[in-house]
Parts: structure tokens; C-alpha cells; sequence
């Protein structure tokens, strides 16, 4: 056994999210399918790293579905509601660490406030890291969609909406 297994990781929120969606069955399912325009507050203390920030247009954010509730290992995914499958083979919220992950658009910098467009977490989340996006490095067009279907794809994209 590893001499780190087992044991607690401690995170601490970096700041917080602000979005349009407080209904969590109306929130929208990822944010490369929705339009809708929040607000990440990032705290004071943790402002330096935004230096540089602004010359990315996108940004990866982890955040914590401090809402989530019970976990499971299996659920069935919200696109379809049919069939149960591993939670490491979704994006479901109701996983054994709660962390989320959400690419959004920057579409203005105002001191340690960013205004985003893509925000499918809701009104209040927990932020725990912030990444800038870079296509060389984050984007695998040749990727595998795994279970997904065009079908569970479109009721994706029409929650967004």
C-alpha cells in the first residue's frame, strides 16, 4: 500500500461561481451546450494568479457540486435516465469527490471578477482551481465518445438551450 493511500486531501475554494441556474433540474448538462453568462469571483488572496489571464479566450474550471448530496458509483446519466453506468464513465455530479469540470468562455476581466460565458454549474458553486484551456494541449479530435449517442447528445444540447 502506497504511504499517501487512505489518507484526506484537503481543498480549499479559490473563490466562487455565479450563474443563472439555481434549479438543478434545469440546469444545463455541460458547458460547451450552453450560452448562459456567469461570474467567477476568485478571492482576494488568490488574485496574483489571474496575472496573465487575459490573454486566453477560454478556461477550464474545477469546481466542487457542493450540492450533489449521496454519492454513487453507479447512476444513470441525465441524458437518458435509463441505464445505470460507472461514474467514471459520465459526468454525473454524484461522485465519491464532487468535482466538476466546466470549459467557459472569458468575456471580460474586472479586477479578481471574470465574466464567463458557458456556465452550467449552479448560482453559488465552490471554485477549486482555474486552468486556461490550450487547444494544442486539451483538444483530442481523433477522442472516442464512448456510450454516448447522437441521441443522448441532442438532449444535451436542448437542455442548454
Amino acid at each position: 500500500m502506497n504511504q499517501d493511500e487512505g489518507q484526506a486531501i484537503t481543498v480549499y475554494p479559490i473563490g466562487k461561481i455565479y450563474s443563472p441556474h439555481t434549479i438543478p433540474q434545469e440546469t444545463p448538462l455541460q458547458s460547451s451546450h450552453t450560452c448562459a453568462v456567469g461570474m467567477i469571483e476568485v478571492f482576494p488572496e488568490f488574485m496574483e494568479g489571474l496575472h496573465d489571464i487575459e490573454s486566453f479566450s477560454h478556461l477550464i474550471l474545477l469546481y466542487h457540486f457542493n450540492r450533489a448530496g449521496k454519492w454513487s458509483l453507479t447512476d444513470k446519466p441525465l441524458s437518458d435516465g435509463v441505464v445505470d453506468r460507472g461514474v467514471f464513465a459520465m459526468r454525473h455530479f454524484s461522485r465519491p469527490n464532487n468535482i466538476g469540470l466546466s470549459i467557459v468562455k472569458i468575456l471580460g476581466i474586472r479586477g479578481n471578477f471574470l465574466d464567463v460565458e458557458g456556465v452550467d454549474m449552479l448560482d453559488g458553486t465552490p471554485l477549486l482551481d482555474i486552468k486556461p484551456y490550450v487547444p494544442p494541449f486539451d483538444s483530442v479530435p481523433a477522442a472516442s465518445c464512448g456510450w454516448y449517442t447522437h441521441e443522448h447528445l441532442n438532449v444535451i444540447e436542448n437542455r442548454g438551450k
